[in-house]
């Protein structure tokens, strides 16, 4: 028996077990999230006598007869103001570190009440965040520590809100407390766990499945396979190719694949009786490196064979301009496998609904959760509801299936109500990766620097799964030229197949991986005519009104100039600076349906906003809130954001393509526009239970059309980094100029910015995902993400330029933050030392592994 002391009460524990587990499961105080159970991530931190420790390491036993408090435990004063201090400085978003945070600012506080920056970054060091880049949590930390040292006085935002206003995000509260509510957040009476047993080979085939010593488990609920499964077995974002299960006879494709599934009542007993399971393998040799799976009898991943998708683009014959330039440049690039390392692994928990199921779940698409699991089950889309609870991170990882299907699955099957949930380890191996890269790149321009011709060959390893490599591969092609006036072009690239981990969407789409590419050549190219980077961007910059490399003539919002007039002081009075573009869409475009659409209910007086849009912390609620508020003149506090759900929120597309600001803010303009109209006659009383869909489609013309110059995309955000080096080869300051149209809430414009950055600070100098013969090696702890302790000083420039006619002019930013931070980085190192990289993460630097 041990006796803990949690937030000013005595609890007697019978069993000894982690400081976590007791926390959460018993107590219930899910202000302590469970982001990676390994100790690396600090999202469970609490104080224990006054000093922040993650509770996933200590065992009660260690712990006993210490006073230890969570966020719960803070004062009604205490938490006021950390609700304010960090919603007014922009520093929550997916919200999943923040808790965390909160306690290690804290156990600074109380202290130190009048904290430096430095010791603030200091206090947050264990504490990863992989959303903001650590800058506005270090803000809200220091206003916390002034307004409780000063007795400052706090206030919620209220009243009409405009676009372009800097409000507290709408979920700060909830998320500074802990009280939002995440998927393994939920403890249901009744509710069971279930999991997967995974492949042990990347290839092998599945010879027997064992499953008598864990059905005779007592405890255990049920044990099932790919014969199960009352619909499709295959599902897929965009290509159903990804088996729910592999069945006896089938071979695996890669690690992560699932052999069967495991209920049970408790995790406890979950854990043992998939340790029970055996599977009886025909091991196969793995085919692991793209090129070899495009070679000529390459055994196949899939039998319509190992090239997933082969895009050619061509204006021109690249061939004849290159040859007959002044200048021209021919370089190999490498680009790795990088992680998400969202802060949230992945979990859903689903129960039997109307015949059916409902799914809670955590990913960036509702309706496409409900799509394929409606599939796998073979039921009509209806009868699959499907609502998010707040989503802990995604930047693309969540967009295919991981565990939605398999808990829609168990709860049909068993008619119970079951969590399925990933160790972080789990995570690590099985969602889709970014997509490394082989490019080769021939740049070409005339005497005076004016880019001539491009010529690129690129080849993606998508793994064992499509995910969404076709699409990626194409935004990888269509973007390599860049934001330039290249007329002539010839890029040529293809996905393939292996049975590495697959690979799928990551910030960026593509794009960061032949930016960095096409980039560095520019720098080349420039040293050859003997003007600096600088210039040859300006240069060549694309001006409104002119044509991009894929013939689509650019609007008035068009602002990479502007960009690059925002840096060019900085950049040319540094002797060791580095600079990047990039131009990324926004929207999905290239002719596909690309619909936002937004529903508003008058319900008690109140405006009720469902769009079936995830938020995973880009602040997809608030920009809702504030186009409603501006459109239709109501203020917030006669504004309700609802979870997407759908059954009661229309469809408005995947969380994707940095396109919900845009698209669905657009839908809910129109939607706002029609309730404004009424409340001309009407009060909001007298149009209660009265709803309207406002619905906008992004319309573009498809790849290949026979159209001079065809639309793409219905926008493209710009921008322009530099990377400015101290003497030791340490970062001194980064600074990025986004052109995004217009801000619709600056603060959370600077937040998308300089986390973005510091994603590819870590993808340019110590991110690399590693695998070995097929295995997947790396921990949380050792994926090299940066920390706070390591992020240089980050100034956003916010450029907003007229031009786009929906969504109040604003173009979605989430995607190009990370896209020109590693040529700006490798622009600068090789300022510095003369060494020219070509492959990423950068060798040499302080901030490289030390071996």
């Amino acid at each position: 028996m041990y006796t803990v002391h949690v937030n000013g009460k005595d609890y007697q524990v019978e069993q000894d077990k982690k400081l976590m587990r007791f926390l959460r499961d018993d107590l219930r105080l899910t202000s302590v999230k469970d982001g990676c159970s390994q100790g690396a991530c600090g999202t469970c931190t609490v104080l224990v006598d006054g000093k922040a420790m993650r509770a996933c390491i200590p065992m009660i036993s260690k712990v006993e007869g210490k006073s230890i408090v969570t966020v719960e435990g803070l004062s009604d004063r205490e938490k006021e103001v950390y609700v304010y201090a960090f919603g007014k400085a922009g520093a929550v978003q997916c919200g999943f570190c923040i808790p965390g945070m909160v306690m290690s600012a804290k156990g600074l506080i109380d202290a130190k009440p009048d904290p430096t920056r430095l010791e603030v970054i200091a206090a947050i060091r264990n504490n990863i965040c992989r959303c903001t880049g650590y800058k506005k949590i270090i803000d809200g930390i220091l206003l916390s520590a002034k307004i409780l040292r000063e007795n400052l006085p706090v206030a919620d935002d209220e009243g009409i809100i405009l676009v372009g206003d800097a409000i507290q995000r709408i979920d700060a509260k909830e998320k500074v407390l802990g009280t939002g509510e995440y998927t393994d957040d939920m403890y249901l009476d009744g509710m069971i766990y279930a999991s997967a047993v995974r492949s042990e080979y990347p290839r092998a085939k599945v010879l027997a499945i064992h499953m008598e010593e864990a059905k005779a488990l007592e405890g255990v609920v049920g044990v099932f396979t790919a014969e199960d499964i009352p619909g499709s077995v295959k599902v897929g974002h965009l290509k159903q190719d990804w088996d729910t299960m592999i069945a006896v006879g089938k071979t695996t494709r890669y690690l992560g694949d699932a052999i069967c599934l495991v209920a049970a009542e408790t995790p406890e007993i979950l854990e043992q009786a998939r340790n029970l399971i055996k599977v009886d393998y025909e091991v196969l040799e793995p085919v692991l490196d793209p090129f070899e799976a495009m070679k000529e009898g390459a055994p196949l991943i899939h039998s319509t064979g190992n090239i997933l998708a082969h895009e050619h683009l061509v204006r021109g014959d690249a061939d004849d301009v290159i040859a007959k330039s002044k200048y021209k440049v021919t370089r190999h690039y490498e680009t790795p496998w990088t992680e998400h390392a969202f802060l949230e692994p992945e979990c859903a928990v689903a129960m039997p609904f109307d015949e059916g199921v409902l799914i809670y779940s955590s990913d960036q698409g509702t309706y496409d959760t409900q799509h394929e699991c409606s599939l796998m089950l073979g039921l009509p889309p209806e009868k699959v509801v499907v609502e998010n609870k707040l989503v802990g991170g995604g930047f693309g990882g969540k967009e295919d299936m991981s565990v939605q299907h398999h808990a829609a699955l168990v709860a049909y099957l068993t008619k119970k109500i079951v969590k399925v949930k990933l160790s972080r380890q789990e995570s690590i191996v099985i969602h889709p990766k970014r997509h490394p890269m082989w490019i080769d790149i021939t740049s070409a321009c005339d005497e005076n620097g004016n880019l001539t011709a491009m010529k690129a060959e690129v080849v993606s390893d998508t793994g064992a799964y499509a995910s969404l490599g076709g699409p990626v591969l194409q935004r990888a092609c269509t973007h390599a030229a860049g934001p330039y006036n290249f007329q002539v072009i010839d890029i040529d690239g293809k996905a393939v197949y292996t049975n590495n981990p697959p690979a799928g969407p990551f910030r960026g789409f593509g794009v960061t991986q032949t930016c960095f590419a096409s980039e560095r050549n520019l720098d080349l190219l420039a040293e050859m005519v003997g003007i600096s980077p600088w210039e040859i961007r300006y240069r060549n910059a694309v001006r409104p009104g002119q044509v991009l490399p894929n013939g689509q003539i650019t609007d008035a919002s068009t602002g990479i100039v502007e960009t690059l007039e925002a840096v060019k002081e900085i950049y040319e009075n540094e002797p060791y600076a580095g600079i990047g573009c990039a131009m990324k869409n926004a929207g999905v475009g290239v002719g596909l349906p690309d619909w936002g659409r937004c529903r508003l209910l008058v319900s008690d007086g109140k405006v009720e906003i469902h769009a079936g849009a995830s938020c995973i912390g880009q602040g997809l609620g608030t920009v809702l809130v504030q186009v409603v508020s501006e459109t239709a003149n109501l203020p917030i506090d006669k504004l309700k954001y609802c979870a997407p759900n759908t059954s009661k929120a229309p469809d408005a597309g995947t969380t994707s393509g940095s396109r919900q600001t845009l698209i669905t803010g657009e839908a809910a303009k129109r939607a706002s526009e029609m309730l404004k109209e009424e409340l001309s006659g009407h009060t909001l009383e007298e149009l209660e239970g009265k709803e309207y869909l406002g619905e906008y489609l992004g319309k573009t013309d498809k790849m290949g059309s026979d159209v001079l110059n065809p639309v793409s995309h219905v926008a493209y955000g710009y921008a322009t980094q530099v990377c400015v080096l101290n003497e030791d080869g340490t970062i001194k300051k980064i600074v990025a100029a986004h052109d995004v149209g217009k801000a619709v809430n600056p603060i959370s414009v600077e937040g998308q910015i300089e986390g973005g950055v510091v994603m590819s600070m870590g993808y340019a100098l110590t991110e690399q995902y590693e695998i070995k013969d097929g295995y997947p090696v790396s921990r949380f702890g050792t994926l090299g993400l940066f920390k706070a302790d390591k992020v240089p000083e980050l100034e956003s420039i916010i450029i907003e330029k007229p031009g786009i006619d929906v969504g109040y002019g604003a173009i979605g930013i989430g995607e190009i933050t990370s896209i020109p931070t590693a040529p700006a980085i490798a622009g600068a190192y090789y300022k510095l030392n003369g060494e020219f990289e070509t492959k990423l993460p950068l060798k040499g630097t302080p901030y490289s592994k030390k071996k």
